[in-house]
């Protein structure tokens, strides 16, 4: 992979330049800086099962955003989330988990009803809205994102990567992304 000889080590010693955040799934099957072929310093990286949004999750991005004047923000979702699935099931057949894992659960559990409102069955289409969700809890529960959205400064892609293939689908975006 790119960027990670000893010269890159190196000048990465004195600060980072990453060019985007990527905020995903803990999935270990979508691992960010392998699907998109980055290294060392490229990307800021934040993941949490589900792309779950919490305070902890908001400062790691308002930090990038903020501080490392990183520009865009994408949201990596895939197919095949458990996350998902497991609300689903907390759903459809009052399978709630315990322990921390509920806490995933009940945070993803909002976009499969949303999803459910709005005619949703099959679990891709739930795993695509759930993307978009996170995309939209990213503006409103942060000024330092959303105020760089209304300055331009700044961008939200959502996006669900495909195990079975490697294509990463665009499926939602806010601020100006240039050519899709």
């Amino acid at each position: 992979h790119p960027s990670q000889d000893i010269a890159r080590r190196a000048k990465l010693a004195h600060g980072q330049k990453p060019t985007a955040v990527v905020f995903g799934c803990g999935d270990s099957r979508v691992a960010a800086e392998l699907l998109f072929d980055q290294g060392l310093g490229d990307m800021f990286v934040v993941r949490t099962a589900g792309h779950v949004i919490d305070n902890a999750v908001l400062g790691s991005i308002e930090y990038a955003v903020s501080i490392l004047n990183v520009p865009l923000i994408v949201v990596l979702g895939h197919d095949s989330c458990g996350a998902v699935q497991a609300a689903i099931n907390a759903v459809d057949e009052s399978q709630v988990p315990g322990g921390y894992v509920r806490d995933i659960v009940e945070r993803v559990t909002p976009s499969i009803l949303m999803g459910r409102h709005a005619g949703l069955t099959r679990v891709d289409e739930f795993e695509a809205y759930h993307v978009k969700e996170t995309v939209s809890q990213l503006q409103m529960r942060s000024a330092a994102i959303s105020n760089g959205l209304a300055a331009g400064t700044q961008a939200i892609v959502g996006a669900t990567y495909h195990l079975s293939d490697g294509r990463v689908e665009l499926r939602h975006h806010l601020g100006d992304i240039g050519e899709a």
